[in-house]
């Protein structure tokens, strides 16, 4: 009974960690509504009236998820700092806004002008700017007085000590911690992508879809989190050294997973899988050559991907034994040719990637839980531990960062946006007190809100739609709940504290959620403040609409930056940080000195991902041009294909100094320049429609090298090393196309 239970916390515990990598959802729930309740329950002690208590709730909950610093000491300074910023703006707001009212509204746009440029400033401008601003806010929307200040500034005061309260006390979230728990994320996710591996090793012809479909979206979601942790890598490790340690090992395990369930793609297929597969939302699964691995290798191979899967779990739970010894000793061995089952050359390759995978999952273990049990090892596991101990051992502190050049005056990004949400906000005033003047506030609200994390016009307009689609859904639920909860006042906070929850837990997920639960919540605010009826809620639909037209308005007439613009701008970085890494990998791959090949490989991801998030706009599902959405979904697919393959080439080429089995060969570097050539006039074209280039075509990489089928598997260049380099040259051609890029026909 204790094992069972043992056994159900832990999948309990691994399910929770891959939904939300590093409890960062949760932790923010949790600190957000226990500063809120703190609030309450002193304020209620105090016997503060409704109108204190609802500004309590809502500054405490300001307090709180307005500060994004990773480390402790910098999030008390801003905390402390953001206390006299609140007070500031509550006190303008009550004075402004009850004898100068057009003072007033100008004095808002000021704010709002100076909330968005301090987003310059980093995090901590950005946290000031927020507080400021919602501050403000909050005074319009209790009503504040001058008569009333001093309980207000007290209210305030009270939320800002409950935040540091729950925020240092409560709920900490030091760097290592969460860290640690993006590991463990890490873990399960990997385990959860194994998993869906082995359902399409078991998927028939008519489920192959599905099963691809999930082992796409558990790829996708371990780059996710492989990403979580590069970002915090730096705050969460104690030196240089343990950060790049535990970037490389983490690298080798996506590259590793990935690569795994490319080649059981393949060995189900009656043909070559294209690794554009594993990319491509919606892209069909290739034609199965049979119901599943045939024959006693393919029961070898389930037994195998099972126990790939418990070593995966079992691996950060600090179990030892002659089980799991047993388990990873025969997994490593297929890393040797003859410990290979007889089967099919792909079913073997299969037999090859778990062996990698193990070695991965082992080079985990090392690298986050310190020395392991050697009793038990095979020369198989002995030679990978020796090849990882060679690899720990050549990791060094690294290099500094080139400093980046940026732009200057209305051309920075946070200049050109506080210019337009200034004058999105003023004609939002303007058209908000022509619906209500009292209620105008929101239509600036939602100004603002457009605008927060967007780039381009398409973007904040995509933002908008969302919103208002959340607030009309919000505003029936609001409805219901207003009608259900009447007067009780205290059933009203405990349901504000739950949609408060909801709202923090699905905001990273869906922004359209987010605004149902704030506009649940709102309605249940105007209840406590017995302001509720009909009229208001449909009110705020109107003023939501309303903000958000002046929003796009603004983008678009305001120092306006067009869709394609940005994401010709973000794909023009994208290609040139894809041609960096291949430069440099196949460099180090030709016997050229040694480069941080995987600091530039997760540049790389880092700008593919700002492609895939300017690229929403195109594919969104409301977006007419259907044609442009499926084109701006195939180049995001083929330039993540591209990243795999340079990705996994960078991790090779820094294996070289210790792997025994790879080795430098000169003649890549001539080889390989035809891609590198074709990935920079691509850049060249989407830089200027009328550039006059073109993608160059020609013979396959591994005739160029000479190579033949007779090659041993590890001779001076790896096969590996050759399909990767194949496979990235034809992604790279295979762009020009959707980016209309001439193609030279091929010469000979």
């Amino acid at each position: 009974m204790r094992a069972a239970g043992r056994a159900v916390r832990a999948r309990l515990r691994d399910r929770t960690a891959a939904s939300d990598p590093g409890l960062l959802r949760l932790t923010a729930g949790l600190r957000t509504v226990g500063a809120i309740a703190l609030t309450l329950a002193v304020l209620s002690l105090l016997g503060a009236d409704v109108h204190l208590l609802v500004a309590g709730a809502m500054a405490a909950m300001v307090a709180t998820f307005a500060i994004r610093e990773k480390q402790l000491g910098a999030q008390a300074v801003t905390l402390a700092l953001g206390l006299p910023v609140a007070l500031a703006s509550v006190s303008l707001g009550a004075v402004l806004n009850t004898r100068f009212v057009v003072f007033g509204d100008a004095f808002f746009v000021v704010l709002i002008f100076c909330a968005v440029y301090g987003r310059r400033f980093g995090d901590r401008g950005t946290a000031l700017g927020l507080i400021g601003f919602q501050v403000y806010f909050l005074s319009l929307f209790v009503g504040a007085t001058v008569s009333a200040l001093p309980a207000l500034c007290g209210a305030i005061a009270l939320a800002f000590c409950s935040s540091a309260l729950m925020r240092f006390a409560v709920v900490p979230a030091t760097p290592t911690g969460v860290l640690l728990r993006l590991r463990l994320a890490f873990r399960a996710r990997l385990a959860q992508l194994v998993s869906a591996q082995l359902d399409l090793l078991d998927a028939g012809a008519d489920d192959m879809d599905k099963a691809l479909r999930a082992v796409r979206e558990g790829t996708a979601r371990l780059h996710e989190t492989a990403m979580m942790i590069q970002g915090r890598l730096e705050e969460g490790t104690a030196d240089e050294a343990a950060a790049r340690l535990v970037q490389r090992r983490i690298a080798d395990a996506e590259i590793a997973a990935e690569r795994l369930g490319l080649l059981l793609l393949t060995a189900r297929s009656a043909e070559r899988a294209d690794t554009l597969t594993l990319h491509l939302p919606g892209a069909p699964a290739p034609s199965v050559s049979g119901p599943a691995v045939p024959d006693e290798a393919g029961a070898t191979l389930r037994r195998d991907l099972q126990a790939l899967h418990a070593l995966v779990l079992r691996a950060g739970s600090g179990d030892t034994g002659t089980g799991l010894a047993h388990v990873r000793n025969r997994l490593l061995g297929y890393r040797d040719e003859e410990n290979l089952p007889p089967a099919s050359a792909a079913v073997q390759d299969v037999f090859r990637g778990i062996g990698e995978s193990a070695r991965a999952v082992l080079g985990l273990r090392i690298a986050l839980d310190g020395p392991q049990d050697e009793s038990d090892d095979t020369p198989a596991t002995a030679r990978s531990r020796e090849e990882l101990d060679a690899e720990d051992a050549a990791i060094d502190g690294g290099g500094e960062e080139a400093a980046q050049e940026e732009e200057t005056g209305l051309r920075r990004p946070t200049t050109r946006a506080a210019v337009q949400v200034a004058v999105g906000s003023s004609l939002a005033i303007v058209g908000g007190e022509l619906l209500s003047t009292q209620r105008w506030y929101w239509a600036v609200l939602t100004c603002w809100i457009v605008f927060l994390n967007t780039a381009s016009t398409g973007e904040i307009l995509v933002k908008g739609y969302r919103r208002l689609l959340g607030t009309v859904f919000g505003v029936v639920a609001g409805i219901v709940l207003a009608g259900l909860v009447g007067r009780h006042t205290w059933t009203a906070f405990a349901l504000v504290l739950v949609l408060i929850f909801a709202m923090f837990y699905v905001a990273p997920l869906s922004y359209t959620l987010m605004s149902f639960f704030v506009t649940a919540m709102l309605g249940l605010l105007y209840t406590l403040l017995h302001t509720y009826s009909l009229d208001v809620l449909v009110l705020r639909i109107e003023e939501t609409a309303l903000g958000a037209a002046c929003g796009v308005v603004a983008a678009a007439l305001v120092l306006p930056v067009r869709t394609d613009r940005r994401t010709n701008e973000l794909l023009g970085t994208v290609l040139e940080r894809l041609a960096e890494v291949t430069e440099a990998a196949v460099g180090q791959l030709s016997g050229g000195p040694a480069d941080e090949l995987l600091d530039k490989a997760r540049d790389l991801d880092q700008a593919l991902a700002d492609l895939r998030a300017a690229t929403q706009p195109l594919i969104h599902p409301v977006t007419p041009l259907r044609t442009r959405r499926h084109t701006a979904r195939y180049v995001v697919a083929l330039l993540e294909t591209c990243a795999y393959h340079a990705r996994t080439l960078a991790a090779t080429a820094e294996l070289l100094p210790t792997h025994p089995s790879i080795a430098a060969d000169p003649r890549l570097r001539g080889a390989a320049g035809r891609t590198v050539r074709n990935i920079g006039t691509i850049a060249a074209r989407v830089a200027d429609e009328h550039a006059g280039v073109r993608v160059e075509t020609g013979p396959s990489i591994a005739s160029l090298l000479g190579s033949d089928a007779g090659t041993p598997r590890y001779g001076r260049i790896t096969d590996r090393v050759l399909r990767h380099l194949e496979r990235l040259d034809e992604a790279v051609v295979g762009l020009a196309r959707p980016l209309d890029v001439p193609v030279a026909a091929p010469q000979g």
